[in-house]
């Protein structure tokens, strides 16, 4: 829009910036520069006040859009219905059926909790590009990595009650009510989706590159049922891959009862050592597609 100046001159105005994330808001800190011995202090502060407002931002999110929320608990619940229907009519009146239900509750729990642990960094990187606040956030102290990380523990906050309602919904349809050691399971779900949280970042890295990888998320869907229904007792070489050794010990603690303590602490070691090496992995490789976007000056459009 143009505006006449005192000459009678044509002046165009400035475009309106682009509206703060509230994350980047949450970063900013005190305009002085905060003492060499209180920085890390600072630090932490800025860290939970991000979480906060991505805490924030996230449930004003999902009361706005409940409704998608139902449809995607709903959805996923049918496809179960399908499966637990299926195996019925074929294993019905076989021995052991009864575990082969529990183990397919787990493996549904465990299969929803990696697809959205996946999607999570390409959406945010996708979501804060349309926004136009990508490139502040890359540019803030405390840069887009911090951030997606501040994400992920928030995603998985949210994650973890999404998926606490659907774990009800499959228990009472098959009448498997598993063991709930929220010690033990809630630990190792997290250590098992750890793993693709790696795969999700180095896939948000790539789409500060590529922009549309949603394609990506059609293929690991597949991949992801593989993983969690592959019984690594008998196939033991695909337990290097992700998910598929935290399945087994998630299925120990919900299936048979075995606490946190009781698991194998080799299979507990390999499993942080395991799932660990993917997050650095995806992490290293996020860090060097942001590096390559801001060279580029692909940050600020999607």
């Amino acid at each position: 829009m143009s505006v006449t100046n005192g000459a009678g001159t044509a002046a165009l105005e400035a475009p309106a910036p682009a509206a703060e994330s509230p994350a980047l808001a949450a970063l900013r800190g005190p305009v002085a520069a905060p003492a060499p011995g209180n920085a890390w202090v600072e630090e932490a502060r800025a860290g939970v006040r991000a979480m906060h407002a991505l805490l924030r931002m996230t449930m004003i999110e999902q009361r706005r859009y409940a409704f998608n929320a139902v449809v995607r608990l709903l959805t996923i619940y049918i496809f179960f219905l399908m499966l637990f229907v299926g195996a019925r009519a074929t294993m019905g009146a076989r021995a052991g059926f009864g575990t082969t239900l529990s183990s397919m509750v787990v493996a549904m729990l465990v299969y929803t909790m990696a697809q959205r642990a996946y999607g999570d960094h390409s959406a945010k990187v996708h979501f804060e590009a349309m926004q136009g606040t990508l490139e502040q956030l890359a540019m803030s102290r405390a840069g887009l990595t911090q951030v997606l990380v501040y994400n992920l523990m928030v995603s998985t906050v949210v994650g973890l009650a999404f998926n606490g309602a659907l774990l009800v919904l499959m228990m009472a349809t098959t009448g498997k009510w598993l063991h709930l050691d929220l010690l033990t399971v809630v630990p190792l779900l997290l250590l098992t989706t750890l793993s693709v949280h790696g795969l999700g970042l180095a896939m948000g890295g790539l789409a500060l590159l590529f922009k549309r990888v949603g394609i990506t998320g059609v293929i690991f869907q597949y991949l992801f049922l593989m993983l969690v229904a592959v019984p690594v007792e008998r196939m033991p070489a695909f337990k290097f891959l992700p998910l598929s050794s935290g399945v087994g010990l998630i299925r120990q603690a919900m299936v048979d009862g075995v606490s946190l303590l009781r698991l194998p602490a080799g299979d507990l070691l390999f499993l942080l050592a395991n799932s660990g090496a993917y997050f650095a992995a995806g992490l290293l490789v996020f860090k060097l597609c942001e590096r390559m976007a801001r060279d580029r000056g692909m940050l600020g459009h999607d």
